[in-house]
């Protein structure tokens, strides 16, 4: 089932959706990748979270492609949306993890050693 341009606008809050949700995926699985006793997945995180929260849009894509769920069918725009949302949190993740490991690696504090 193809989508018409006026069935799905850029501007809509369906992608308002698609990005929140991609968000947060992005943000859950950042947060439990970081948190486990694993260096690869710690290390890793942000893209592994990013990459989890990217399958996630694309199977809901391809659901709506099939028919599993009543919407007008797979979209384009939808997965931009989607990748908007992932872009965001990983890039708010990078700057928050360039902080705080800067933070731990120069203490302040006066040494008197």
């Amino acid at each position: 089932m193809e989508v018409k341009d006026e069935d799905d606008p850029w501007l809509g809050a369906d992608k308002l959706y698609h990005m929140i949700m991609c968000f947060s995926i992005t943000l859950l699985f950042y947060f439990l990748s970081s948190l486990t006793s694993n260096p690869f997945l710690r290390r890793y995180a942000i893209s592994i979270a990013s990459l989890i929260s990217l399958l996630a849009g694309a199977a809901k894509e391809a659901a709506d492609h099939l028919g599993f769920f009543r919407s007008s069918g797979a979209s384009f725009r939808d997965a931009i949306a989607d990748i908007i949302g992932v872009f965001i949190a990983s890039f708010a993740l990078y700057i928050f993890r360039s902080k705080t490991s800067r933070s731990r690696s120069h203490p302040q504090g006066i040494s008197l050693v």
